[in-house]
């Protein structure tokens, strides 16, 4: 079967597959003895109840005694559901609750039960450190009548700072924030160095962003090198003024660009008639198609903002900057040269692993979101975690009206207009969802000269997230929002306050509003779930147009030509109803065959990791260096002090670890990079990967006892031991960064792509 051929089969499984869910029954056995315990434990001060969270030992106690301390701490008894959902966590499942049913105390009844059962410490990873802080500080009573230390990290936290978070029972971090300090912890001298302690088990909050739209994102560890020329630049400049269809030519998936003949030597005359394709100018040609992709595939306020002077990415699925990301292979220099930007360092890479990888680390992993049941089959097979769906407390009332499809933008954009004009002039609370920052900004200005009122919500203002956020149920409040999962704030009818609850309820309650579909139907879930929380009313729709990038891109070629349509522009036509469907399950496809991919790739580095990071521990830990260089370097080594010994033989054999360590990765990068193209050749991709990376892993040991035993040999020890003498000075600067995926992808990735579009006629 041929890659195309096994790619199709694929697809259709995953289109196909049904989902299954974990059986609640044995969770609910357990409410009745729960709820037995209560009156007893009502009467027990709160030292006493301290004393007895202390000994519990099981799911009941647990349960029991959590839901007690939060009626002391927080005036809040925790519904059933919310135990559900907390013996979910327990018993290491994704448990699905819906948007307001109480998550977060939620987590924190199941990391006290964590604890208790003797698998801490906890670390509770959010997916920015907003919520980490604001959760940890928001439980920290709770966790003190429960007898447990809680602690929170951020980016600003000291080293010092972060050391003390980890010490305690339950942390709050960031999923990045906490990879990077494993990765600073890999990189350490000295063990007392280190700020984590062992990964035990991490709680995931919105398990499905972390643990499948982030899941192949890699956490980098960079050092500080000498650069030289920045040919990017250069390639800026020339490419700048070339048109597209004269000079270049943009593919239909706007996915990859190409110089046409004229355009090709436009910019070699512009270089002094130079041959691009020349042996020796092959710097210059990746220079030049880099700045080209820059310049007419990445779009400001659609793909990254400009803001304090810097390029900032934005994050597709929550429609936020994503803080401290990269593009790979110079994407990000050549972005920044676009905008007229210095280039900021992009450093060596010292250690990089993927959130998925770093997750695998926990012995014990478990998550919880508004919206895991779509990416089941994946959270089974790369986590081997199922989904324990947990009912809400009350009754969902909420009005989802069909999609609103019309042919064109313009007939959309004027009827979504009139929608929110409706409701405003009503005093009903709109939340408008939109696909990017400019489409937010574009729709601000069209309400503007409606004259209606907005607050926006992007990337570009969202350190006001959680007021804007908090008022929009407010009576008249009109928001203007880009994605909304991880949002992780409610909304509460009537305003942050609900004095006007009552008002907002007669009106119908929120109005949720989309303006597309996103490639995810779980980002559109989590937009609907605003409203309607705890039983509430409200109600959502959706505003499509055929000319939306999803559907022309995976469903252009099953549309009809004439579809049915009213006097509005509005289509009805069965068949358009399902390539709207059909077009976002394509590219859910499409980013599922993508991750599997990667993954396939990481695993292998992966390996390579564990089995390195166990040499180096043993190296850090023990005295295995020394013991090395009195078997290979007998006369030196006995001539030296045992201490001198000790301490040179380990940072020597520490350093070059470390050295080649980095030299492998930046290996593997390019063999990553270039093994595609041997596809072209009939070869598999991964195999040939394995075919380079496996040798170079095992002349990886030979080669650190070489060099250990030559700079060992090399270096004057006479007055004691001094790692500059030796020339093994480590980084001057190190800092951390989140690689974003390269917008085009490899071609492989391309490839897939394509088999998704061909299988949306077929289907």
């Amino acid at each position: 079967m041929g890659v195309s051929q096994r790619l199709k089969s694929r697809f259709r499984k995953f289109l196909q597959r049904p989902g299954t869910t974990v059986d609640l029954a044995p969770f609910r056995k357990r409410l009745p003895a729960i709820e037995a315990r209560e009156e007893a434990l009502r009467e027990l001060d709160d030292e006493a109840l301290t004393a007895a969270a202390q000994e519990a030992s099981d799911f009941t106690e647990v349960s029991a005694i959590g839901r007690e301390a939060a009626r002391r701490a927080l005036d809040q008894r925790a519904y059933d559901v919310q135990l559900l959902g907390a013996m979910a966590l327990l018993s290491s499942k994704v448990a699905e609750m819906a948007t307001g049913e109480g998550k977060t105390l939620t987590a924190a009844i199941a990391a006290y039960g964590h604890v208790r059962l003797g698998r801490g410490p906890v670390h509770v990873l959010t997916v920015n450190d907003y919520l980490a802080r604001r959760d940890a500080e928001w439980m920290e009573p709770v966790y003190t009548r429960l007898g447990l230390t809680v602690g929170w990290v951020t980016e600003t936290s000291t080293p010092e700072e972060r050391r003390a978070a980890y010490l305690s029972d339950v942390t709050y971090v960031s999923v990045s924030e906490a990879g990077f300090d494993y990765l600073r912890d890999q990189l350490v001298t000295d063990v007392t160095d280190r700020v984590q302690r062992e990964l035990a088990t991490a709680i995931v909050d919105e398990a499905d962003s972390i643990l499948i739209d982030e899941a192949r994102v890699p956490m980098v560890l960079a050092g500080s090198i000498t650069t030289e020329s920045d040919p990017v630049h250069e390639a800026a400049e020339l490419v700048r003024d070339l048109r597209s269809g004269k000079d270049f030519e943009v593919a239909d998936d706007g996915r990859s660009v190409a110089f046409t003949e004229a355009g090709l030597q436009r910019v070699e005359e512009k270089l002094g008639g130079v041959d691009l394709y020349a042996d020796d100018q092959v710097e210059h040609l990746s220079a030049v198609n880099v700045a080209l992709h820059a310049h007419a595939l990445l779009r400001r306020d659609v793909d990254y903002i400009v803001r304090n002077g810097s390029v900032e990415l934005i994050d597709e699925m929550r429609g936020r900057v994503a803080q401290r990301r990269r593009w790979p292979d110079g994407l990000q220099a050549a972005v920044e040269a676009k905008e007229g930007l210095s280039a900021t360092a992009e450093g060596e890479v010292l250690d990089t692993i993927t959130v998925q990888a770093y997750i695998a680390l926990y012995a014990t992993v478990c998550g919880m979101t508004a919206t895991a049941v779509h990416v089941g089959e994946q959270l089974r097979e790369y986590f081997k975690l199922e989904v324990a769906v947990i009912p809400s407390n009350a009754e969902n009332i909420r009005d989802d009206e069909p999609d609103r499809i019309y042919s064109v933008h313009d007939d959309r954009d004027r009827a979504l207009v009139e929608e929110i004009q409706i409701a405003h002039d009503k005093g009903r609370p709109v939340l408008i969802g939109t696909l990017d920052v400019k489409a937010s900004e574009l729709l601000a200005k069209q309400l503007a000269a409606a004259g209606i009122p907005c607050n926006v919500l992007n990337a570009k203002n969202d350190a006001e997230e959680a007021t804007i956020i908090a008022e929009a149920g407010a009576v008249g409040a009109v928001t203007v929002s880009t994605q909304m999962a991880g949002r992780g704030v409610d909304i509460r009818l009537g305003g942050s306050d609900e004095k006007d609850r009552d008002r907002v309820v007669e009106l119908g309650g929120l109005y949720v509003i989309g303006s597309g579909r996103h490639d995810s139907r779980r980002v559109d879930d989590q937009l609907r779930g605003r409203a309607g929380r705890q039983g509430d009313p409200g109600g959502s729709v959706f505003f499509v147009s055929l000319e939306d990038e999803l559907v022309t891109r995976h469903a252009g070629d099953i549309l009809p030509s004439s579809p049915r349509m009213d006097m509005d522009g509005v289509v009805h036509d069965d068949q358009v109803d399902y390539a709207v469907e059909h077009a976002q399950r394509v590219a859910e496809g499409v980013n599922h065959e993508i991750h599997r991919n990667t993954w396939r790739y990481s695993v292998v580095i992966e390996q390579q990791r564990i089995a390195l990071a166990e040499r180096r521990e043993r190296l850090l830990t023990s005295e295995v260096a020394a013991i090395m260089l009195l078997e290979r370097s007998p006369e030196k080594a006995k001539e030296t002090d045992e201490d001198v010994l000790s301490d040179a033989g380990r940072a020597i054999a520490l350093y070059h670890l470390d050295r080649l360590w980095a030299e492998h990765l930046a290996e593997l990068s390019e063999v990553r990079e270039g093994v595609h193209l041997r596809a072209l050749g009939k070869l598999d991709p991964l195999d040939e990967f394995h075919r380079a990376a496996v040798p170079a892993f095992q002349d990886l040991f030979t080669k650190i006892e070489a060099r250990t035993i030559e700079t060992f040999e090399e270096a004057d020890l006479s007055e004691g031991w001094q790692p500059e003498r030796a020339e093994i000075v480590r980084p001057s600067a190190t800092w951390t960064y989140l690689v974003h995926d390269n917008p085009f992808g490899s071609e492989l990735d391309r490839l897939i792509a394509a088999v998704g579009r061909r299988l949306t006629a077929g289907n």
